[in-house]
């Protein structure tokens, strides 16, 4: 288990290392995380929903994402609620104060070790996730995710330290010395993450370490900035460039207060045709060649404050002067001539008027749709191959005008989305974007801006040479040695 002394210390990208490692090394390793809080989900084979985070370590050990992988997942609907995911399917909101009163907390506890139990028996070895800091005291009775399911699992627990925020000797001494006795016997090596500068300095301090809390530091592992693997939380969005560039296509994502499901542009950061930025500033909109409104765990609420501050007439403005708007999901029903929650599924606000650029009507439904997806555009030719995408939604959304276009046609028939023109069309399909296919369509109407010299980019080839490159990195500065040692004295 990789356990952290706070969050965002790197865990998550620790541990699709090490699953990409174990691969490599000709071992049959899982990720899993027993609770995982994220908006950021994603659709397994079977039409289940796990974080994302699941996802991309499945896919680093090369193996299909499953459940059991992530049993439980909280999607945050507010400061103080969240939708509960349990197995993958969801199983109503709560308010945080309840979620984590010990009442009923067994049920759950049993549910993700069961679900653990099933993935220990088809793969070896699991590489376990904690979330936050592993010496939350005040929350200790109640917790599922960190030391409770280590005694479970019987794990070897590395405390994964972030020296880049500074403390890190407080931190990782602190955690330590805050288990109780039988949780520390777990603690089997200390990794040191997010390290800037020469790493021959912290040399006396991995001793120190070592001698404060009698636990092997097993590595230092640097900083990187030219590893691309995708990331759990959506920090920092508004922080990328706004500025136009000239020869790319400008691509503004509208920056949404409830955004969800943000790897969906993951593939435009890195097309070396495309600029990509966030903005829910209607001036950076007017200099965008395509806008996306991207998915949101409260339509209704964001469609609200797009009317409020202007974005929406923004981006009606950019799309008749000239710029594609694409809606994906949440974004897609906000295309819409009206938002209709007639039973409150979202909250009080029962209508609210679209932006009125594709001919549907949405009404949100209690039950969320959850499936991954086999499809082709409806302008292709039926011999092409089918792409690849999924599907997580509550609300049904039908056309208001007759002789409207769907988007794309699914394998078994089904339809998806509206398509206007080349300039305006919406879908349910997340990761639609991770299609090279699609992207050529996307980028079809601004050849002239980036000429045809640029080769079309593939996503695919690009993420498993990333987590081949984090699996360098991160054992250059990992004694793997001593990992495998600390594994085969597993006791």
């Amino acid at each position: 288990m990789f356990a952290g002394t706070g969050s965002d210390v790197g865990k998550s990208v620790i541990a699709a290392a090490f699953c990409r490692i174990f691969k490599q090394d000709g071992y049959h390793p899982a990720p899993f995380k027993a609770q995982n809080m994220a908006l950021n989900s994603y659709a397994t084979s079977e039409g289940l929903e796990i974080g994302r985070a699941k996802a991309v370590q499945a896919e680093a050990a090369g193996i299909p994402c499953h459940t059991d992988m992530n049993p439980l997942l909280l999607k945050p609907s507010s400061d103080h609620t969240s939708q509960v995911v349990l197995n993958g399917k969801p199983i109503g909101n709560r308010h945080a104060y309840d979620y984590f009163r010990k009442e009923g907390r067994e049920e759950l506890r049993q549910a993700v070790c069961e679900a653990y139990d099933r993935l220990a028996a088809r793969y070896n070895p699991i590489v376990l996730e904690g979330a936050g800091s592993i010496s939350e005291i005040n929350l200790r009775d109640s917790d599922l995710v960190n030391m409770p399911m280590a005694l479970h699992a019987g794990a070897d627990v590395i405390l994964v330290g972030d020296i880049n925020r500074g403390g890190v000797f407080g931190s990782v001494y602190g955690n330590i010395e805050l288990l109780r006795p039988e949780e520390r016997k777990h603690i089997k090596g200390i990794l040191i993450n997010k390290f800037r500068g020469d790493i021959r300095l912290f040399e006396s301090g991995v001793k120190m370490l070592e001698d404060l809390c009698h636990v092997p530091v097993i590595g230092v592992v640097p900083y990187f900035k030219d590893i691309y693997v995708e990331e759990e939380d959506s920090v920092d969005l508004a922080a990328k460039s706004m500025q136009a560039e000239r020869g790319k296509v400008n691509v503004a994502v509208v920056l949404l207060r409830h955004l969800s499901n943000f790897t969906d542009f993951n593939v435009l950061e890195r097309d070396p045709r495309v600029h990509l930025f966030y903005t829910n500033n209607t001036d950076d909109l007017k200099k965008a060649d395509i806008i996306i409104l991207p998915g949101s765990k409260s339509t209704l609420s964001d469609l609200y404050e797009l009317r409020r501050n202007g974005v929406a007439q923004a981006v009606i403005r950019a799309y008749r002067e000239g710029s594609t708007v694409l809606g994906i999901c949440g974004g897609y029903q906000l295309m819409g001539t009206e938002v209709l929650d007639p039973d409150h599924v979202e909250g009080e606000i029962e209508r609210l008027p679209g932006l009125g650029l594709l001919p549907i009507s949405t009404s949100m439904t209690g039950e969320k749709v959850t499936r991954q997806n086999k499809f082709r555009l409806l302008s292709e030719e039926e011999n092409l191959p089918l792409m690849d995408g999924y599907e997580i939604h509550m609300g049904s959304t039908r056309f208001t005008e007759e002789g409207a276009q769907p988007l794309a046609r699914f394998e078994d028939g089904h339809t998806d989305g509206c398509f206007v023109d080349a300039s305006c069309m919406g879908t349910y399909i997340h990761g639609i974007l991770d299609n090279a296919r699609f992207i050529e369509f996307l980028l079809s109407r601004f050849k002239d801006k980036i000429g045809e010299a640029e080769q079309p980019f593939d996503y695919k080839a690009f993420k498993e040479e990333q987590y081949d490159r984090l699996a360098d990195h991160v054992r250059r500065h990992v004694d793997m040695q001593l990992v495998y040692q600390i594994l085969s004295n597993h006791d």
